[in-house]
């Protein structure tokens, strides 16, 4: 199985950034740990703090991938461009929040990414990666 991560502006600064938000890990080592959780899966993983790049490798991403988790960060509330991407690829996609966007500012409480995934984790942490990657097990399991 292989499972394509993408992670959107500024999560490139996990570790870094707003600690009591985010927490304290690099997205580097959780990815490291999930190799060791997954060792069956082949993790693919891309960060962009540019739009159109996001957009070129989820559409790539998805011809080679079983499915991906996708963490658009700011793009999740203002890009219909990054909607579409979404809408357009064939595999399973689940969408990722570390922080719980329901309990931030009015403007994150909408995904314009949400109606077009199979699943939405938020508020989880680092940790709603893991989740995603047994939702991702799970429904390509039920497809055979």
């Amino acid at each position: 199985m292989i499972v394509t991560i993408i992670n959107g502006p500024n999560l490139n600064l996990l570790g870094n950034r707003e600690k009591d938000i985010y927490g304290d890990g690099r997205f580097e080592d959780y990815l490291e740990y999930l190799r060791e959780l997954y060792p069956d899966a082949e993790f693919r993983y891309y960060q962009s703090n540019i739009e159109g790049k996001l957009i070129d490798y989820i559409q790539e991403s998805s011809e080679e991938s079983d499915g991906i988790i996708l963490n658009a960060a700011g793009f999740t509330h203002t890009s219909v461009s990054v909607a579409d991407a979404v809408t357009a690829v064939t595999v399973p996609v689940i969408e990722v929040h570390i922080s719980n966007i329901l309990k931030r500012e009015e403007f994150r409480h909408r995904s314009l990414i949400a109606p077009n995934c199979s699943g939405s984790l938020f508020g989880f942490g680092l940790d709603g990666y893991r989740l995603a990657t047994e939702a991702l097990i799970h429904i390509l399991n039920n497809k055979k």
